[in-house]
């Protein structure tokens, strides 16, 4: 790779690896919290805010799955969403009342 290449590398900051109000720092262990990569942070957080704005998880799937679920024969959205929860050891019910609490 050239000087400049490895300049270009260089220059790139780092961004923080989260923000002081962070949703996944209030509903995960913070021994998993502290090992997400910035993308699964970011898709986390993002998932959270839909959880927090949703009224069940079948509502939350929907918004978040919106695209890929017209190309399934059968749309189990809410599966999808719960199964992605349990990566952190989240289940809808208790991660709803962690959301009302911040």
């Amino acid at each position: 790779m050239s000087n400049a290449h490895c300049k270009l590398w260089r220059d790139i900051p780092d961004a923080p690896r989260a923000s002081a109000a962070s949703l996944a720092d209030h509903v995960i262990q913070p021994s998993t919290a502290a090992h997400l990569d910035r993308f699964d942070r970011v898709q986390l957080e993002d998932v959270l805010q839909a959880c927090r704005s949703s009224v069940s998880l079948s509502a939350a799937g929907r918004v978040l799955f919106d695209r890929s679920r017209e190309r399934k024969k059968s749309a189990n959205d809410a599966d999808r969403l719960r199964k992605y929860l349990a990566r952190f050891d989240l289940e809808w019910g208790e991660l709803k009342e962690r959301l009302r609490q911040n």
